[in-house]
């Protein structure tokens, strides 16, 4: 909205219109309304949501402090889709692919996430919305921004080649370099190629997957990308709510995420860093920047009434559609096979509820009496079990989170 209005007048030379034209302008405005409108909305909800008596139902798992949450008010995700979109519509480009692609998301999941809470608060159904009803609906936003970005026109990325004329040893010489026209040759293309970390060329290409179907290649390497974006789409949107078993734990490991991918956005959308760093350059995502930006001060406003004691929890209506937001925005800046390291807090989440399981069915059907690789899965519920206190195992949780991040941003150069 204000974007749009003082691009607008920019074009009479309004004082301070230029402004907009600048995401690092328009990236910190959107962070700093988003928290302001989460932490200015975030106590009336919380108390409308007490009136309603919408309160967590906790079953007795014999976890220190555990009855105490009980009560405790829920759906507070709706505090964080509200402030966050309410800084993208004021702040963002509405016409740009990616914007559009992450609003789509963030509603997408939002709504199956608040249909499955109000199953759980409203009709007392701890179970809550079937579980191959809430797959279909990943699956079907998965495929939504899966053909979206193989069919939009504006959805490239920027084959770039500088041809050194010296050793290049700092920023400054490739913009040099690049501004020379004769020195720098670029075309923009329809491509699957994504960022794979530690090897030599940083990238890799679907369509390598289906070398073999010979002409046909060009076709099946996005149904191949489509599946994929389906699957991860899927994969992280159930990690994030996994991992929202501990107060501030799932809200301030995905700030830290959020906050990386903002880096990388950042970095891919600009021209001169992107070749410097020798990542691609993906004309349009910028406006994503803007983006992440709202989305993180959202997470920090949420994280404000969410800490422990928690005043409030998210939800599926928040964690569903946290998850899909870094997912997707993953996806659009072609860092998406970097997510198992970025998320790994997502990742161990979900593996240790899938080794548990597992072993428990092998070893009941070999033995007759299950056995446990955990006293407790998720694996935050491990570390209760064995008496730590909820605060320390969720700040250690985040300290590796934080490293798990940098070491993210590592991998740009680690090749």
């Amino acid at each position: 909205m204000f974007y749009h209005l003082f691009t607008y007048l920019d074009t009479f030379d309004f004082p301070g219109a230029g402004m907009f034209n600048y995401i690092s302008f328009r990236a910190s405005m959107a962070f700093i309304m988003s928290l302001l409108v989460g932490l200015f909305i975030g106590k009336k909800i919380i108390r409308r949501l007490q009136i309603r008596q919408i309160g967590e139902e906790i079953r007795d798992l014999g976890l220190e402090g555990q009855m105490q949450k009980k009560g405790t008010p829920t759906m507070g995700g709706i505090i964080i889709l509200i402030s966050l979109l309410s800084a993208v519509f004021a702040f963002a480009n509405l016409t740009n692919v990616y914007v559009i692609l992450m609003v789509v998301t963030t509603i997408w999941l939002g709504m199956i996430g608040f249909f499955d809470d109000y199953i759980k608060v409203y009709k007392k159904n701890k179970e809550g919305l079937r579980g191959i009803y809430k797959i279909v609906g990943q699956v079907i936003l998965g495929l939504i921004v899966g053909l979206t970005l193989w069919l939009h026109p504006s959805v490239v990325v920027r084959e770039h080649n500088v041809r050194t004329v010296k050793t290049v040893t700092s920023i400054t010489d490739m913009e040099k370099q690049i501004n020379a026209s004769e020195n720098y040759v670029s075309r923009d293309v329809k491509s699957t190629v994504t960022t794979i970390p530690f090897v030599k060329g940083n990238e890799f290409d679907y369509e390598s997957l289906v070398l073999f179907l010979g002409e046909y290649a060009s076709i099946f390497k996005w149904i191949i990308f489509i599946i994929a974006v389906i699957f991860i789409t899927t994969a992280v949107s159930n990690g994030a709510n996994i991992t929202d078993g501990l107060d501030g734990l799932a809200s301030g490991t995905s700030a830290i995420i959020v906050s990386t991918l903002g880096i990388i956005a950042y970095l891919s959308g600009n021209i001169i860093f992107s070749a410097y760093l020798g990542i691609m350059y993906i004309p349009g995502i910028g406006e994503l920047v803007v983006f992440l930006a709202a989305f993180l001060g959202a997470l920090i406003g949420f994280l404000w009434y969410n800490t422990y004691p928690a005043q409030v929890f998210m939800g599926d209506t928040g964690s569903l559609s946290i998850g899909g937001i870094i997912a997707v925005s993953a996806i659009i800046a072609r860092k998406e096979l970097l997510l198992p390291l970025l998320c790994g807090i997502f990742f161990i989440e979900n593996l240790s509820v899938i080794i548990q399981v597992s072993y428990f069915k092998y070893t009941k059907r070999k033995y007759g009496v299950g056995k446990r690789v955990f006293l407790m899965s998720p694996l935050h519920h491990h570390y209760q079990k064995q008496g730590y206190p909820e605060a320390k195992i969720v700040s250690r949780f985040w300290i590796i989170g934080i490293f798990l991040a940098v070491l993210t941003l590592a991998t740009l150069k680690m090749r």
